[in-house]
């Protein structure tokens, strides 16, 4: 697919705000929609070569700058800031992106793809609006029971998840296994910024609802989830924060959870050095589940 036929969109937010957002149209004939909420210090755009790859196989693809990222944060000062509407509008901001591609598509079926931060927005998303999807895909995540998000009054450098990789040869080596990625995310303005304190104490403040049985018993029960993330990812530790996850959608009720891990990746796995097989296997569990 050529650059030039993605279309940049905006729509209001939850309070009222301009959310910048993207659509990559299908280059064979449409049989559904894929809405990615990308992660903390990134934006949307960084998702472009699996819109493509997905626009192959008959999806549009949907993404949006979440509040304080990419093209909706306004200016410098704003990266990493959610704003007055805060990490719950935030929330209602991908609902309303999941309305608009269902009216702009004609009622396609919508699967989401939540990445990182926007894995965690996806988890509460799904707690209210799990009737608006076919299915959900989570990427890079963890249980929000198992998480350990810092407390603390001054901003969160996600460079601290390098640990695991020191000596590195850059802060943010535990993103991928493949350098030229990594040097694009270090090379991009709009990525690897520190996050403010008040929005990482917005994302805590949902931990309760999000490990909470009887809130996760609201989620559709036929709803496919499909869990994906490496092994080597800190994020998870070992998959021991994320295994329990997969364990409580199944507790839910939920019947269909896939897990799928890959030995040795770490936090991003669509732009890990095996991509391709990761993006096949997300595409044959389309497949299974009857989107494509």
């Amino acid at each position: 697919m050529k650059r030039e036929e993605r279309e940049d969109l905006t729509f209001p937010g939850a309070d009222g705000i301009e959310i910048a957002a993207y659509r990559w149209p299908a280059s064979v004939p449409p049989i559904g929609v894929l809405q990615i909420a990308h992660g903390a210090a990134e934006h949307a755009i960084r998702y472009a070569p699996a819109a493509e790859f997905f626009s192959k196989a008959g999806f549009h693809t949907y993404a949006n700058d979440h509040r304080g990222h990419g093209r909706t944060a306004k200016r410098k000062e704003q990266l990493g800031d959610f704003g007055t509407g805060g990490w719950n509008a935030l929330v209602e901001d991908m609902a309303a992106l999941t309305r608009l591609a269902q009216r702009r598509e004609g009622g396609l079926p919508v699967v989401a793809l939540g990445h990182s931060m926007g894995s965690f927005a996806l988890q509460q998303y799904l707690l209210d609006y799990s009737t608006l999807l076919a299915g959900a895909i989570i990427s890079g995540s963890a249980s929000f029971r198992k998480l350990e998000l810092p407390d603390s009054a001054k901003p969160v450098a996600l460079s601290s998840f390098n640990q695991a990789f020191e000596p590195a040869r850059t802060p943010f080596d535990w993103l991928s296994r493949d350098p030229a990625e990594v040097d694009k995310y270090v090379a991009d303005p709009l990525c690897g910024f520190d996050m403010p304190a008040q929005s990482m104490q917005e994302m805590r403040a949902a931990r309760m609802q999000l490990t909470d049985p009887k809130q996760l018993a609201r989620i559709r029960k036929d709803l496919p989830i499909y869990i994906v993330a490496g092994d080597a990812d800190p994020l998870n530790n070992k998959l021991e924060s994320l295994r329990p996850l997969a364990d409580a959608y199944r507790a839910a009720g939920i019947r269909s959870v896939t897990e799928k891990y890959y030995a040795g990746g770490r936090h991003e796995m669509l732009n890990e050095t095996n991509r391709d097989e990761v993006m096949s296997d997300l595409l044959n569990w389309l497949k299974s589940v009857r989107l494509a």
